[in-house]
C-alpha cells in the first residue's frame, strides 16, 4: 500500500503496475466499438497543408465516429476565385493586410482527397484486422462534396456542399452532429440560412429550428471568415459552438514554441519519419513534413518540403521530416472515446482540449485566459496546457495507429481497456472516505500501469486529500471541510514500443 497525499499545485498522482487477465482482441474490439454509439460529423476544410495532414491522421481513427460528410470549403486562407477574373479582400484584417485585393488565393482544388482516399484503401484491410468499424474507401468517396468555395466567406449560392449539409440537419436521426470547422463557416452558413429561407415564413419554422439546434453542433478552430459572427450567431444564436482559439497552437505551426521541451521528440523527425511517416504504407507517406520534398499544388507559400529551407524558418529551425502542423486535428480528438466523458462535457477536457461555457453566450463553450491549466514544465498557469497535457499519449496512440497500416493483429499494440467498478458519480460528505476501484485489461497481454490524478482545474474542490493505493483501486479520504466537485482520473497505460493509454473519470460531488 502507498499513501499520497494531494499537492495544490499538481494534485496527487498515484502509480501502480500490475498484471490483468486478457480477454481476447475480439472480444475487447467488440466491447469497445459499436456503430450505435459512434458520434456523427461532417468535416469542412480549405485544403490547408495542415488540414491534409489532420485528414490523413483522422482515417486512421475513423472507426471511432461516423464520418458523413468531407466538405471542401473556402477560407480566408484559401479560395478558388469565380473564374471571371473577379477581385476580393478579405474581411479579415490579418488577410487583408496580407495579401490585399486577390482573384483566388492559394487554391489547391478539390481533387487533393482522392489520392488520400485511395491510399487508404490500400491500408483498409490491414486497419480492420485491428478494429472494427472503419468505413471502406469507397463509403467515404460517396460522402466527399464540394462546398462554397469561390471566394472568402462566400455564401450566397446553394452547393453541393451546402445541400449536403442541410439534409442532414433536417433529417430524422436526432443525434448529435459535430460540424468540424477545418477553414470557415461559410458552407455551414449557407446550409442554415437555405433551412431559413425555406422554412421561416412558414409554420414549420418553430419544430425546424429547434430540430436544427439540438442537433448541431460546430467545432472551430479560429474564426477563418467572418461568417459566423455576420449570419450565424445573430440568426441561430441557440446552435452550440465549441471554439478553440488558444489551445491548439501545440499542434499547429508554432508547436515549437508551446509544446515542452523533453516532449518535443515527439514532433521531431526522428519520431515522426520513422514511427509514423516511413514504411507504413502508402496513406502516411503522403503526409506533410519538413523537408521531405512535397509540394502542394496550388499553394505557392507551401515551401516546408523544400529540405533547403529548413534553416531560420517562420516557426524555427527544423529537421527532415520535423512535424509541420495539424491545427485541426483537436476538431475530432474531441470526438474520440478514451475513456474522458468529455463529448458532452466540453468543459471537462480531453484530448481535443478544455473549453468553458460563456457567461454572456450560454451556446459557446470557448478556451482561452480563463481556462488556464497548471503547467508543471514551465510553473505557472498556460491557457495551452489544457491541449499540451494530452500530446504525449496522443502522438504515442498515433504512432501505434501508424503500425495498424502495416503490422498483423499480432504484431502490433491496442489500447488497453478500462472501466469503472462501481459508480462514475458520486455524493458524499466532507470528512468521508471515497473507494474508487477500476477493471483493465490489455488485448495484447502488456503490463498495465495505473495512475490517478485529480485534475484540479476543472473541479470546484479545493481542499487537500489523501490516498491510499491498493492494487487497481484509491481510497481518497476527504477532510473534515470544504465542499464542491472533484475529477478524479484513473489512467491506464499499456508497457510497449508506443504505449495507449485510456481513463476512467470519476466525478465527486462533496456536501457538508
Amino acid at each position: 500500500m502507498n499513501v499520497f497525499t494531494q499537492s495544490p499545485a499538481f494534485g496527487w498522482i498515484l502509480i501502480f503496475i500490475f498484471f490483468s487477465c486478457h480477454p481476447s482482441v475480439e472480444e475487447i474490439r467488440s466491447d469497445e466499438i459499436g456503430s450505435s454509439k459512434r458520434i456523427r460529423t461532417i468535416v469542412t476544410t480549405d485544403g490547408e497543408i495542415d488540414d491534409v495532414d489532420s485528414f490523413i491522421r483522422m482515417l486512421l481513427y475513423a472507426n471511432e465516429f461516423r464520418i458523413e460528410g468531407l466538405i471542401y470549403s473556402s477560407s480566408m486562407w484559401h479560395y478558388k476565385g469565380d473564374g471571371k477574373g473577379t477581385p476580393f479582400t478579405s474581411e479579415m484584417d490579418m488577410t487583408k493586410n496580407m495579401y490585399g485585393e486577390q482573384t483566388e488565393l492559394r487554391w489547391p482544388g478539390t481533387g487533393w482527397m482522392s489520392p488520400l482516399l485511395d491510399a487508404y484503401e490500400e491500408v483498409f484491410p490491414k486497419l480492420s484486422q485491428h478494429a472494427e468499424g472503419f468505413p471502406t474507401a469507397d463509403e467515404l468517396r460517396s460522402v466527399v462534396k464540394v462546398g462554397n468555395i469561390d471566394f472568402e466567406g462566400e455564401m450566397e449560392k446553394d452547393t453541393e456542399g451546402s445541400d449536403f449539409i442541410k439534409a442532414k440537419l433536417l433529417d430524422d436521426e436526432m443525434e448529435p452532429i459535430y460540424l468540424q470547422v477545418w477553414g470557415g463557416t461559410n458552407t455551414i452558413a449557407r446550409a442554415l440560412k437555405s433551412i431559413e429561407d425555406e422554412y421561416k415564413a412558414t409554420d414549420q419554422w418553430e419544430q425546424v429550428y429547434q430540430k436544427v439546434i439540438d442537433k448541431a453542433i460546430i467545432y472551430a478552430i479560429l474564426d477563418q471568415d467572418a461568417t459566423y459572427r455576420n449570419y450565424i450567431e445573430p440568426n441561430w444564436p441557440d446552435v452550440k459552438i465549441y471554439y478553440n482559439s488558444n489551445q491548439f497552437w501545440c499542434f499547429a505551426y508554432p508547436w515549437k514554441q508551446a509544446v515542452p521541451q523533453p516532449q518535443q521528440y515527439l514532433f521531431e523527425g526522428d519520431f515522426m519519419g520513422n514511427e509514423i511517416i516511413n514504411n507504413h504504407g502508402p496513406l502516411l507517406k503522403q503526409y506533410y513534413s519538413y523537408g521531405d520534398g512535397q509540394k502542394q499544388e496550388g499553394d505557392d507559400e507551401h515551401i516546408h518540403g523544400d529540405p533547403t529551407q529548413l534553416a531560420d524558418a517562420q516557426w524555427g529551425t527544423f529537421e527532415i521530416y520535423d512535424f509541420i502542423s495539424e491545427g485541426d486535428s483537436p476538431a475530432f480528438f474531441h470526438l474520440i472515446d478514451v475513456g474522458l466523458n468529455n463529448l458532452e462535457n466540453p468543459q471537462w477536457g480531453g484530448w481535443g482540449g478544455r473549453l468553458v461555457q460563456s457567461e454572456e453566450r450560454p451556446n459557446r463553450w470557448e478556451d482561452g485566459e480563463n481556462v488556464r491549466d497548471f503547467n508543471p514544465f514551465t510553473q505557472e498557469l498556460d491557457p495551452t496546457y489544457p491541449q499540451i497535457r494530452w500530446v504525449e499519449a496522443i502522438q504515442q496512440d498515433f504512432a501505434a495507429r501508424a503500425d495498424w497500416c502495416v503490422m498483423e493483429l499480432e504484431e502490433a499494440n491496442h489500447p488497453p481497456v478500462v472501466k469503472a467498478i462501481g459508480p462514475q458519480r458520486l455524493t458524499v460528505k466532507a470528512g468521508e472516505s471515497i473507494n474508487l476501484k477500476v477493471e483493465a485489461s490489455d488485448p495484447d497481454k502488456d503490463e498495465l500501469e495505473i495512475k490517478f490524478w485529480v485534475y484540479q482545474e476543472v473541479g470546484t474542490y479545493t481542499e487537500d486529500v489523501k490516498i491510499t493505493v491498493n492494487q487497481n483501486s484509491a481510497m481518497v479520504q476527504l477532510p473534515e471541510s470544504g465542499t464542491g466537485e472533484l475529477h478524479v482520473i484513473a489512467q491506464v497505460r499499456d508497457q510497449a514500443e508506443h504505449p495507449m493509454t485510456r481513463y476512467v473519470r470519476f466525478v465527486v460531488e462533496i456536501g457538508s
